[in-house]
């Protein structure tokens, strides 16, 4: 660790470096099951979260179905950053320079992740336009939406998907 963190940077690489959670990520199976579980989770909080603002219709299990969603969704948002070791949380006067060239791998590939994932976006849009029956006006926000959510995460899930093993303690 560098010199010159402030007490910020200090608790937050604290905090990153803790092993509380390690039985959830110890495994690169459980990283990806844990991984898995955040996306699932994503799109049941957006989906939602979606229902709950956009409906025309309120009802109210969609609320419900947000707030049983949160604390699972932290849970392993926390364990994802734990495996990482806060890769993308820490700042980078807090990481090596091991930690800062991985950091930038993962965000080019999570880039081009979304970059696939906004062209996908753009061409259902457009397939939805060409068919004629449907209300664009009434997609843009949920979609524009849909997408923001995994440009926002999709660097956590390929640090989750990508970070190795921890060498055995002797």
């Amino acid at each position: 660790m560098t010199t010159g963190l402030t007490n910020y940077d200090r608790r937050m690489y604290t905090l990153m470096n803790g092993r509380e959670g390690r039985p959830l990520y110890a495994t690169a199976a459980r990283r990806r099951a844990v991984v898995c579980a955040h996306i699932a989770l994503t799109v049941i909080f957006e989906a939602a979260w979606i229902a709950v603002v956009f409906a025309e219709h309120k009802r109210w299990w969609p609320l419900v179905v947000l707030l049983a969603a949160l604390l699972p969704w932290c849970v392993a948002t926390g364990a994802i950053n734990g495996a990482t070791r806060g890769l993308l949380q820490l700042r980078a006067r807090a990481l090596d320079e091991r930690q800062l060239t991985e950091r930038d791998r993962v965000l080019a590939r999570a880039h081009r992740l979304t970059s696939l994932l906004l062209l996908a976006a753009a061409v259902g849009f457009g397939f939805l336009s060409w068919l004629g029956d449907v209300r664009m006006e009434a997609l843009v926000a949920p979609v524009l939406i849909g997408v923001l959510v995994p440009h926002w995460l999709m660097p956590m899930w390929v640090a989750g998907l990508t970070v190795r093993d921890e060498p055995d303690e002797e």
